[in-house]
């Protein structure tokens, strides 16, 4: 595809007053002579070009259709151009369809343009400015606004899952109001932050990715390799979200955009326990338990029945934004709440946003932009333990018919909840979990351009946030307790964020002789933030009414605990400079170096510089190109950086005195200090290499798009807690020991199928993506931590297990395999593991099976990705949105030994397993007569390990546009779609099985009976992400519509 060289700009502000004049001459004329041939006034047209969400559009080219010469766009998209009432304007560029519009009466117009389907987001924030698709030598992925609400969801996160390639978005949670947790091309730190840099309008944002609004973002934008990441130093290296919200458009009419819908909550799938006669003949099998009081075997009760509810989801948003020659803005109200299937289990949050950007002459400008919002989280205290392993041959009911306080089972008792107790538990304020959560986010801007050299500017940001979450929790007395005298308690938690940046930026954006583009930034920045929480807990309130509100007037004991209360005060200095020099677009260079001081390090190691470097050749804008006709685009892409993370407690380098008390008799108390962790006066950066190669592409008339990345991340230094023997009386030493990798392969995928056939269209895109994680070296040249379960060459988050290898089935299998000698005490129908150690002459294991034979077990996916299609005919369209992973390890607790809900035993309710019995000897499960360890199977922790494949339909949604038939004014814009969340679940062994759904839904030491089964070490568990029984996945049915007017 030819492409043409940029035009010059037009004159500067002598030829604008002689333009103004010479129009003031013509009208004075006119009046005077009473008429003039309406094709003989020349005059001067200025305008503003747009994109479709209202995007000032820089470097459009716009001409008189006909006349020689032109102009263009300046970088707000305004334009000047002389041109008669009758003219017809030409404008266009590259990404946009061409458009034409005819001059008329108005001196000042609007020209909206539409983005080609095939590259809808050409420009794209790189952070510190934008740049076109086409000239970008990094590696960032754009979404639009647009896309991104494909999907209704309450926050950015689940929306964006599936959507970007090297991007992994993790459930932790599936309680109403939950965020996933963001990995960008693989985990790198073994202790330190993992997550992405969030930047929310140009500021680092501290809040929660709950608090943003969906409804309110134009547009967001992932750099994944540290040469487009580099310009955010410390902070970026682990990728950086770039989150930009609408701020209207100038020369814009008053717009009203209402948005809007209302849907059903469902179970997805109950958890399969077993029902009364399964249960009942489980007991048998393991002859163990008998009936407890309240139980028989002619009652079969399904708990989880007389437990959920059908909850409900809202969303309600309305903006008003617009703008003047001079101004735009954008100010908006958002409403949202899931009501769970969770009794008393909902999460609201209510949104208020403000933009303004105001030009004043030709050299100033400035603006704000102001994010609120509060929201209410409730109903967190309710779990699902009770309810899943309560016994199926227990009735709630009395003979009365009125539901009975406990249950007695076999060998426990159990309070009854079902939905109609917990919701009147709540009504009555006896049974309470609230977390309330106001947060500002706020930034201010002003800029100048300077006078004496075109394309120079200097702005400043400050951003100024505030963030506070202040939580209650009371249980009256008895509730949840089988003894009803059981105390009250109550405990309170704050929680407060205090943080400002400011920013300084020098710009320079020019195009010399129309081929040679440079863009310079130049930044100096600060920043601070203190973090303060302090918890308290009482026993014993004296009545239901004080609640969480007075702790002071508890009869028991008040508790603050040492470890549950926090301060923080941290700062940031940074030094940058990026310039990037494009030469007639085809070669492209990037260079950025950034220098950052960070107080959490020690003195002499704070600050530090690093490096990035990219280089671009658009080939397919080359002369030899012009006759390969089904190529559009092609441009191959290398870069290198270096980031760093500094994201380690603030005092991490300080040692740490802990208190305990001591008694010397019985009046005698003092509290003791003494030292857990020594300091480390050179604890410095933990360092990121990337190398990054890429390759974009559009073929057979655009029809088809893509990106081929691959890159390779190499961390060092990493920061970690090094323990120590116990002869110096201290636990550990934070150091900068160990080395990480990742290295992947990404492939993304855009392109429509049908275009426009007999008013069908069908667009589809794909995005596919392998990455290799490992541990590569670890401190002193050790290659293993088994208590961290961390080994070199292994992933990150790698398992330290028996491994599975069946069941032994039968006396001849365990003759044939000596069970005698490998397990002593063993017995047909228990778990076989495998076996790693030596044998005799004779064929026989030299040793019983022991902790020597737990294997090290690779949790990551070979490959995962998502996909999107969306076919439309005469204004209705179904769009599917869903995403897939192979391979890897799905980790279930519910499964195994922590969960407490697959003992085999009959003490409490069971998953219903297929399980051995000597009619049954190929069965998965162990036999329930099988021995066990702590109330489980031996080796039970190994039943919670699945095959990890699954694809998931996130959405399936049927719209109809109403401006193709119905409505026929065109300021009048009205959608309305039906949508069904989480339809189904394919080719997924672990929902084969059990029904569920294949996502996880819980940190390691999370909704599990006895997480010391897994592992005793809090930080390795809240590594691991498990199926567990947190609050069930859903099924949701939306109806929604969008109206602008």
């Amino acid at each position: 595809m030819k492409k043409t060289a940029k035009q010059k700009r037009p004159a500067g502000m002598l030829s604008g007053l002689l333009g103004r004049l010479m129009v003031v001459g013509l009208i004075a004329v006119g009046l005077l002579a009473g008429t003039l041939p309406a094709w003989a006034q020349e005059k001067t047209v200025r305008g503003t070009v747009v994109g479709s969400g209202g995007t000032p559009v820089a470097g459009a080219s716009v001409n008189v259709k006909g006349a020689s010469g032109g102009t263009m766009t300046n970088s707000d998209g305004q334009f000047t151009i002389r041109a008669s009432k009758g003219d017809v304007l030409v404008i266009s560029n590259v990404g946009f369809t061409t458009k034409e519009v005819t001059v008329g009466d108005a001196d000042n117009i609007t020209i909206t343009l539409d983005a080609r389907a095939e590259e809808f987001s050409e420009v794209v924030v790189v952070g510190y400015g934008t740049q076109r698709k086409e000239a970008v030598t990094g590696s960032v992925v754009s979404v639009s606004g647009d896309k991104m609400r494909e999907i209704p969801s309450p926050n950015i996160s689940q929306a964006l899952q599936g959507r970007v390639a090297g991007m992994e978005m993790s459930q932790t949670s599936t309680r109403p109001g939950a965020t996933m947790q963001i990995r960008i091309r693989g985990t790198r730190s073994l202790t330190a932050d993992n997550n992405p840099l969030i930047v929310l309008d140009g500021i680092p944002y501290v809040g929660s990715l709950a608090d943003i609004n969906p409804n309110d973002i134009k547009s967001i934008e992932v750099l994944k390799d540290a040469s487009a990441t580099a310009i955010y130093g410390s902070r970026g290296a682990n990728g950086v979200i770039l989150v930009t919200t609408d701020k209207g458009s100038r020369n814009g009419k008053a717009r009203v955009k209402y948005s809007g819908y209302v849907g059903a909550q469902t179970v997805f799938a109950k958890y399969p326990m077993m029902n009364g006669p399964e249960f009942a003949k489980l007991r048998a099998a393991r002859g163990q338990y008998t009936n407890g009081p309240d139980e028989s075997d002619d009652v079969n009760t399904d708990w989880q029945d007389l437990f959920y509810k059908t909850g409900m989801v809202t969303d309600q948003n309305v903006s008003l934004s617009g703008g003047s020659e001079l101004s735009s803005y954008n100010f908006g109200l958002g409403y949202y709440q899931n009501q769970g299937v969770v009794p008393t289990q909902q999460y609201t949050r209510y949104s208020l946003r403000g933009s303004l950007d105001q030009q004043i002459g030709k050299l100033f400008r400035f603006g704000f932009t102001s994010y609120n919002n509060y929201n209410l989280t409730e109903g967190n205290q309710v779990g699902l333990y009770n309810i899943l392993s309560m016994s199926p041959l227990a009735s709630p009911y009395n003979e009365d018919g009125s539901l009975k306080r406990i249950i007695r089972m076999a060998s426990d008792d159990q309070f009854v909840f079902t939905r109609d107790v917990v919701e009147q538990l709540t009504r009555d304020g006896q049974w309470l979990d609230e977390t309330r959560g106001f947060a500002s986010y706020n930034a201010v801007y002003g800029e100048v351009k300077a006078p004496f050299l075109e394309g120079l500017k200097y702005r400043v940001n400050l951003g100024l946030d505030y963030v506070q979450l202040n939580g209650g929790a009371y249980t009256g007395q008895g509730i949840g307790n089988t003894n009803p005298n059981t105390e009250a308690t109550a405990s309170i938690d704050s929680r407060t964020t205090y943080h400002w940046t400011l920013e300084h930026l020098l710009t320079f954006d020019r195009t010399f002789g129309g081929k040679h583009t440079i863009n310079a930034v130049a930044l100096y920045s600060a920043e601070q933030s203190k973090y303060n929480r302090s918890n308290m807990s009482a026993q014993d309130i004296p009545a239901d009414q004080f609640q969480f509100y007075n702790l002071g007037r508890a009869n028991g004991n008040i508790t603050v605990d040492p470890n549950n209360q926090d301060y923080q005060l941290w700062g940031l200095m940074s030094w940058m400079g990026r310039v990037m020099y494009a030469f007639d677009n085809r070669y492209m260079i990037s260079a950025t170096i950034r220098s950052d001081g960070s107080s959490r390090l020690a003195p002499g190691h704070k600050w530090h510089t690093y490096p990035a470097v990219s280089v671009g050749w658009n080939i397919g804008n080359e002369a030899f190109m012009d006759n390969v006709t089904f190529i559009n685009n092609l441009k191959i892409r290398a870069g290198f950086g270096q980031t760093s993370n500094q994201a380690i407690a603030p005092y991490a380098t300080l040692g740490v005195l802990s208190t305990r008390p001591y008694n010397f008799g019985p009046t005698g108390y003092a509290t003791g200090l003494y030292v857990t962790r020594i300091p480390n006066p050179s604890l410095g950066w933990e360092f990121s290499k990337t190398w990054n190669f890429g390759v974009d592409f559009s073929l057979l008339k655009n029809r088809l798009s893509g990106t081929i990345e691959y890159y390779i991340t190499r961390t060092e230094d990493v920061l970690l807690g090094l323990g120590l023997p116990p002869t110096s009386g201290v636990d550990l030493i934070n150091s900068n020991v160990g080395t990480t990798e990742n290295k992947g392969f990404e492939l993304a995928l855009n392109g429509v199928i049908i275009d426009d056939r007999d008013g069908w269209r069908w667009e589809a895109g794909v995005n596919f993506y392998i990455n290799r994680n490992k541990l590569v070296s670890l401190a002193s040249g050790l290659t293993r931590d088994e208590g961290n379960w961390w080994f070199v060459g292994h992933n990150i988050n790698a398992i330290y297990d028996y491994k599975r290898i069946g069941i032994w089935q039968s006396s001849k299998d365990s003759m044939d395999n000596y069970m005698n000698i490998l397990e002593p005490a063993g017995k047909v129908g228990m778990i076989k593991v495998l076996y790693t150690g030596g044998y005799n002459e004779d064929g026989t294991p030299k040793r019983a099976i022991g902790p020597d034979d737990r294997q090290v077990i690779d949790v990551d996916p070979d490959f995962q990705g998502g996909f999107n299609t969306v076919v439309s005919y005469k204004g209705f369209d179904l769009g599917i949105v869903g995403f897939f992973r192979s391979g890897g390890i799905l980790f279930s607790t519910i499964h195994g030994s922590s969960g407490y809900l697959n003992m085999l035993t009959g003490r409490r309710n069971n998953l219903k397993v297929d399980y051995w019995t000597p009619e049954n000897p190929n069965a998965k499960y162990p036999s329930p007569a099988a021995p066990i360890s702590s109330d489980n199977p031996r080796y039970g922790t190994t039943l919670s390990y699945f095959d990890g494949s699954f694809l998931k339909i996130r959405t399936i949604t049927l719209g109809y546009d109403f401006n193709r038939s119905v409505i026929k004014n065109n300021n009048v814009r009205m959608r309305m779609y039906f949508t069904v969340q989480n339809p189904f679940v394919l080719f997924s062994p672990f929902h084969k099985e059990s029904g569920l759904d294949p996502e996880t839904n819980s940190y390691g030491n999370e909704n599990v009976a006895s997480p010391g089964s897994i592992s005793g070490n809090q930080d390795l568990l809240r590594r691991l992400l498990t199926v567990g029984y947190n609050t069930p996945a859903t099924r949701n049915y939306i109806l929604g519509v969008n109206l602008s007017f």
